[in-house]
């Protein structure tokens, strides 16, 4: 199967780094005209650059606006009135004791996390439907069904990105549009290799010492039994972005390695 998505606009915010980077590489090698979004200027020019690099007839270019604000999405529509591949990526995390989690904190990950791409796709899902074909992604996580206790204000917004994206498929009925979710599970991405390097770090560990404890300690029911890297989610959404994945429709699709132990 080749996955060809030459004539393809696809949008992937919070992609200078991370799952998000990954991806936008994934799509722009399939042949995909590909907008990495971030809110620096100068990180936005090191991904595009990357990119070229690695694959010199990409078609990448970027938009520096914060898609955490109303503000920032409407910047960015402004600038790129018209998508076919929308790619929900952006978000933050942070391990915190659940009574130590202020009302602010609730707010700013659900702005971040679930707003961004609620506003994005009302920007854009009415386009798609017109043009009868294009793609919704959402990235969520393991953590929309198995709410890690150490950050229950993380797993909220990952759940409510499964629940927002089956609500925009049910919107599509009978067109060649879809909408789905992706669910990584622990996967090394920048923030995440943050997170390890410290955690070795305090206890005097190798990062790759700490990144296994870690799995063993927090996921022990991983299959997988290590991180994921950033490109095995990318390839699982590129396949859901193609013309390929027609009928995968509303779909929460599970890249986490096998660490939900249920068989749906």
């Amino acid at each position: 199967m080749k996955i060809d998505l030459s004539g393809t606009t696809a949008l992937v915010t919070g992609s200078t780094g991370g799952i998000g980077y990954a991806i936008a590489r994934g799509l722009a090698a399939a042949g995909a005209n590909v907008i990495i979004n971030g809110r620096s200027q100068d990180r936005i020019d090191r991904a595009i650059a990357s990119i070229g690099k690695a694959a010199p007839a990409a078609k990448v270019r970027g938009v520096a606006a914060d898609v955490a604000t109303a503000e920032g999405c409407a910047e960015l529509v402004e600038s790129v009135p018209d998508v076919d591949i929308l790619i929900n990526n952006a978000g933050i995390f942070e391990p915190k004791d659940f009574f130590n989690i202020p009302d602010a904190d609730w707010l700013r990950f659900f702005e971040v996390n679930v707003m961004s791409g609620v506003r994005l796709a009302r920007a854009y899902m009415k386009g798609m439907l017109k043009r009868n074909w294009g793609r919704i992604i959402f990235i969520s996580s393991e953590s929309a069904l198995m709410i890690p206790k150490e950050m229950i204000h993380y797993g909220m917004t990952k759940t409510a990105q499964l629940a927002i994206s089956r609500g925009l498929a049910e919107l599509t009925r009978g067109t060649a549009v879809t909408v789905n979710s992706v669910m990584p599970g622990p996967t090394m991405s920048e923030g995440v290799e943050t997170f390890v390097k410290e955690l070795a770090k305090q206890n005097g560990q190798s990062v790759e010492t700490a990144a296994e404890e870690f799995i063993k300690q927090h996921r022990p029911s991983s299959l997988l039994q290590r991180f994921a890297s950033p490109e095995e989610i990318a390839n699982m959404v590129v396949y859901i972005a193609s013309r390929q994945a027609s009928v995968t429709n509303g779909a929460a699709l599970r890249a986490e390695g096998g660490l939900v132990q249920t068989v749906a």
